[in-house]
């Protein structure tokens, strides 16, 4: 168990602007990879933490990828068209739910699933759709355009998912070895040894409870 996802900060009536405090833990190493973990305990009891359209506008907002201003207008928008809203949601749960089925069988050596690969490339080719290439201050840059509308946060999503699956980086992308959590992660360490998702959590997690079984055969 991670992220509490809550609802701390949600609220629209804030200062225009101001950045809320952070609602995700973010420790996956690339943003793909921390949009799966939104699932938490996936394979033991699972726990939604897009359980609104807040919560997907937040983990945007917590990721960078969505500045506080347009956060502020989605947030606002999700208010007066909660129908599109839910509908945004909805998309979000599904990409989410192909990122994993591909990476999953990926990390584990299996055939990856056809429905899953159909969609990350559909909604990989939505985003594209969406690419312009803008000059700012005599350099090139990709960026997305219109950015109010209800799925924009999922269309660098995909495209997280899509350039990471065609990588150099694939090798290194792990679940957690805690059978409670496998949360995704990348491996940028050194040797690319790293088992847990965060060493402070599961790591340590592990480690008591081998001291504690050390201790008790001992006696």
């Amino acid at each position: 168990m991670h992220s509490e996802g809550t609802k701390k900060g949600n609220s629209v009536a804030l200062k225009a602007g101001t950045r809320r405090p952070p609602q995700f833990d973010l420790i996956a190493g690339n943003v793909a990879l921390d949009f799966v973990n939104t699932l938490d305990d996936r394979h033991i009891q699972p726990r939604e933490l897009l359980t609104s359209y807040v919560d997907l506008v937040r983990f945007g907002e917590d990721t960078g990828l969505l500045d506080p201003v347009l956060t502020d207008r989605l947030l606002e928008r999700s208010v007066m068209f909660p129908q599109k809203a839910q509908e945004a949601l909805k998309w979000a749960r599904r990409l989410r739910e192909a990122i994993h089925d591909v990476f999953w069988a990926v990390i584990n050596q299996r055939p990856v699933p056809a429905p899953a690969l159909g969609r990350l490339n559909a909604d990989g080719q939505t985003a594209a759709a969406h690419l312009r290439l803008r000059q700012v201050d005599g350099r090139f840059a990709w960026e997305f355009d219109d950015m109010g509308s209800f799925d924009c946060v999922l269309w660098p999503l995909a495209r997280a998912a899509v350039e990471l699956l065609a990588s150099g980086e694939l090798p290194f992308v792990r679940a957690c070895a805690s059978k409670e959590c496998e949360w995704f992660f990348l491996d940028t360490s050194k040797n690319h040894h790293r088992r847990w998702c965060d060493m402070t959590r599961c790591g340590n997690r592990a480690k008591s409870r081998r001291f504690y079984s050390r201790q008790k055969k001992a006696r």
